[in-house]
């Protein structure tokens, strides 16, 4: 039996070398400086968006580095759309929304694999529309 109020520990089945290298090779840059700032601004923006346990169990999940950048955020009292997420990340780096979008979905695929399908749902369900493609799921809505 579990206590739920007992602290997490933290146990990221990869490093965080190892999450900028995935970041790295899925995402085709030409540098590691250049996926280490893709995480940096993804996981930095997650973090305005992400509150509640599913924060912390992401925390939990990720590369310690990784988990600072998430939770060193103050989360946004009215979170973003998953465009409105990506024009946002846009906006901050003066990027066109193309890159951006790239540097989102390519973060979130690795984040997507730490946090596991379970969590990923709950993840999902707890942020607005659109996400689920940045994180390389399907978006299912209900039927009318």
């Amino acid at each position: 039996m579990s206590d739920r109020r007992a602290p997490l520990r933290h146990l990221p089945v990869m490093t965080y070398e190892q999450m900028l290298e995935t970041v790295r090779y899925e995402g085709a840059y030409p540098t590691r400086e250049r996926a280490e700032e893709a995480v940096r601004l993804v996981l930095a923006g997650l973090g305005r968006q992400l509150t509640g346990d599913e924060r912390v169990d992401l925390a939990a999940r990720l590369p310690f580095e990784a988990a600072r950048i998430l939770t060193a955020q103050i989360p946004d009292p009215r979170p973003l759309t998953g465009w409105a997420f990506v024009k946002d990340l846009a906006a901050r780096t003066g990027a066109p929304v193309g890159p951006a979008r790239w540097d989102t979905g390519s973060v979130l695929a690795a984040v997507a694999v730490l946090a596991g399908p379970d969590l990923l749902t709950r993840i999902l369900r707890r942020l607005p529309s659109g996400y689920a493609l940045l994180f390389g799921r399907a978006e299912l809505t209900a039927a009318a």
